[in-house]
């Protein structure tokens, strides 16, 4: 019997080339952005801290309507992991997000590399961060 899956271990930056170079597609029944600042802060610090943070399932689709209205023609799918995966695109890459009040935004994550142990931590930017 024959895998009907082949798991491979991808960087964050990989990943992220790979969804801006539109290799990689998000499909229209997937939801939108939902997740709160605070969350996107936690993963970037699981991210750091080197927890797990689940997987990310991709599928080769033969032609499924994306969430920009187009046709996939052969790309890659993402069938699980949107939600992380944007989270990373907001607050790395300054991509603007659609949330579920259909607002455009960017969740902008800071950090302050001089801090001692206890207080390397990673905050939702606000005006007292600035």
């Amino acid at each position: 019997m024959s895998e009907k899956y082949n798991p491979s271990n991808l960087s964050v930056d990989q990943i992220l080339r790979l969804i801006e170079m539109q290799e990689i597609a998000i499909p229209e029944i997937q939801r939108p952005f939902v997740w709160k600042p605070k969350q996107v802060r936690d993963l970037i610090d699981s991210l750091y801290i080197g927890y797990p943070t689940g997987y990310i399932i991709i599928s080769q689709s033969p032609n499924m309507k994306l969430k920009d209205g187009t046709m996939s023609e052969g790309k890659k799918i993402m069938i699980d992991g949107q939600q992380r995966v944007t989270a990373l695109m907001t607050s790395i890459l300054g991509h603007e997000v659609i949330n579920s009040d259909f607002q455009k935004k960017t969740i902008k994550i800071s950090f302050n590399p001089m801090a001692k142990d206890d207080d390397e931590k990673f905050k939702v930017q606000d005006n007292a961060i600035l």
